[in-house]
């Protein structure tokens, strides 16, 4: 099997569009390396930050797909906060559900008995 190639840091930040796009995507297909790949991802959010060129939702295709279809990994749950803008307000709450399950449903509960027993009381008290 052929070893694929990494990108430097001078080809992230000196590449087309189009030539990154196409090099990361088949970086990730041969090697399916999640982490690495995000890692490229996040370098083109600060170079579309950065630069003049448009690097904005590149591969958005992509991260969707690694972000849904993958395992949950310690590497995306660290990144994926970086690609909230890649999400629907829905899919991201599911996202959430599927890298964080515990995080979840311990805040759920918290927020739901915090509801009952203070907020709640403390409105009535307000009108009286």
């Amino acid at each position: 099997m052929e070893k694929v190639k990494l990108l430097s840091c001078h080809q992230v930040y000196t590449l087309k569009r189009k030539t990154l796009e196409k090099r990361i995507k088949n970086y990730y297909y041969q090697t399916r390396d999640e982490q690495d790949t995000i890692q490229f991802l996040i370098a083109l959010q600060v170079r579309d930050e950065l630069g003049k060129e448009d690097f904005s939702f590149v591969l958005r295709d992509l991260v969707r797909k690694i972000f849904f279809e993958s395992k949950p990994t310690r590497a995306l749950r660290s990144y994926y906060i970086f690609f909230k803008d890649y999400f629907t307000l829905k899919e991201w709450r599911v996202l959430s559900i599927r890298l964080f399950p515990v995080k979840t449903f311990v805040k759920e509960k918290i927020e739901k008995l915090y509801t009952r027993f203070f907020k709640m009381p403390l409105k009535g008290l307000v009108g009286s």
